[in-house]
């Protein structure tokens, strides 16, 4: 046996992917019953298909490593609502991210001409953009060396600096609920570089989602493994290394706890304490919903978007993000919600939809934020609770069952604040390696981090690639 992949999320089936396109015989053992990790599907109640975990796919859209795969071939659509994003206010306006600049720009009132220039230099470049940031941060000079500083220059400041930018509120807020997908404070430095490259992705390639769920996009990755002679195993609990094959090379899409769960006696002792002390981010809480008709938004932009960012200024936003990061839940989340059926019609009988709210809450948090959830969500679409037929409620603890990588229910795999979205799981130059020769992470717990995009596998395979069969890919 060549390689062997322990998670079959859509980081360890791209590692999987490239080591087959390679010429190496490859095998996957999945916890689960079903490939997909964070990217899977399932039935909230009889007809109605919802995601348990990750929903709108920009950063999967604009993967470089997906575009090349002939994933269409395997049953994979993406589909785009007709705005990726909304963000409301309570008087029924909204701004909004469109695919457009000029767009976007309009909805933002007296700040139209900043966000414009601040957007210009980057705009239509999405893939040397995400060859300059979404790489390994010592990886060497980048291609594209301009256009990294001037990104950098942005994408290394807290979003509650870079938002100075912005004179009023509309234009502030949104921005805020983009770089708070970052799951941290908006004062932690580095914020902005999500909030931009969110912003960038709505532009360029939009936040599609995959038609008829998630759970496509693991299963095209899975077909197209198993057309290269790949072999996945499902159901199939990996504890220790005793019961792998013997191979080369063993690449680990888990969280940090797993690989050292399996494999932490086969690790010099360094690698494994400093693995150990891998700092934890914030968790979420989530909600998804049967709704007996479409959401009752008071703004009918919102009623257009896929996604909906709830909470109207940056300064709610911050609060919330820094109250949970603090220890304490909330008491007005900051949600991101959203309705896939606006694009994708099928996952609801004719009519009806489907809906999905989470909040961050303090890590490994127990408690229940239903009401407080449900009173955000009310405030932006009143008389919400009355079109819901079913509720599906998600705490931490739910969603680490589901998917062991989201430890204590952190979705992100670690905390993104600060360094920790740069340099994870350690400080090393190499960030796939473990001290072992043969031994590889490839989950989101390394570069560049979080989002269903496949590049953690691809830098992790090529990393194994090159030190234990000395090739170059």
């Amino acid at each position: 046996m060549d390689a062997v992949v322990v998670g079959a999320g859509p980081n360890g089936l791209t590692a999987a992917i490239a080591l087959a396109e390679s010429g190496l015989e490859v095998v996957v053992y999945e916890a689960a019953g079903a490939v997909g990790g964070g990217a899977r599907t399932e039935e909230l109640v009889p007809g109605f298909r919802y995601d348990p975990c990750s929903g709108a796919h920009p950063t999967g859209a604009g993967s470089p490593v997906f575009a090349r795969m002939p994933l269409a071939k395997h049953g994979l659509e993406w589909v785009q609502p007709e705005l990726p994003m909304a963000h409301p206010f309570p008087d029924g306006s909204a701004a909004v991210l469109s695919r457009s600049v000029a767009e976007t720009a309009e909805s933002l009132g007296p700040d139209a001409s900043a966000y414009r220039r601040l957007m210009a230099p980057f705009a239509g470049r999405w893939p040397q953009l995400v060859d300059a940031v979404m790489r390994p941060p010592l990886a060497g000079p980048p291609r594209h060396p301009v256009l990294s500083a001037r990104m950098g220059s942005y994408g290394v400041l807290p979003a509650t600096v870079l938002q100075r930018r912005f004179a009023a509120e509309r234009a502030r807020g949104l921005f805020a609920g983009m770089a708070g997908h970052g799951s941290a404070p908006l004062t932690s430095p580095l914020t902005a570089g999500f909030g931009m490259m969110f912003a960038l992705s709505g532009h360029d390639v939009g936040w599609p989602v995959a038609r008829g769920g998630s759970q496509a996009i693991a299963d095209a990755l899975a077909g197209y493994l198993r057309s290269l002679g790949g072999v996945i195993h499902t159901n199939r609990r990996i504890r220790t290394m005793a019961e792998l094959p013997r191979a080369r090379a063993y690449l680990f899409d888990t969280a940090p706890e797993g690989l050292l769960e399996i494999a932490g006696d086969r690790l010099p002792a360094r690698s494994a304490r400093s693995l150990a002390r891998y700092r934890r981010g914030l968790s979420v809480f989530k909600l998804d919903y049967a709704l007996d008709g479409p959401m009752p938004w008071t703004s009918p932009d919102a009623r257009r978007a896929g996604t909906i960012h709830l909470g109207p200024t940056a300064t709610e936003i911050n609060a919330s993000l820094t109250t949970a990061s603090r220890g304490r839940m909330p008491e007005v989340p900051f949600l991101l919600t959203g309705q896939p059926t606006v694009a994708d019609p099928g996952r609801a009988p004719e009519g009806k939809h489907v809906f999905w709210a989470y909040g961050h809450v303090p890590y490994g948090w127990d408690g229940d934020a239903t009401e407080a959830i449900e009173r955000q969500i009310e405030r932006f679409a009143p008389g919400f609770r009355d079109l819901v037929l079913a509720r599906r409620v998600t705490t931490p603890a739910d969603l680490e069952a589901h998917n062991p990588n989201n430890v204590n229910g952190g979705i992100s795999v670690g905390s993104t604040a600060g360094l920790n979205a740069l340099f994870r799981p350690t400080f090393a130059p190499v960030p796939y390696a473990t001290g072992n020769p043969s031994v590889f992470l490839c989950s989101s717990a390394t570069p560049p981090g979080p989002g269903v995009h496949g590049l953690c596998g691809e830098y992790a395979a090529r990393t194994a690639l090159r030190r234990v069969f000395g090739r170059r890919r």
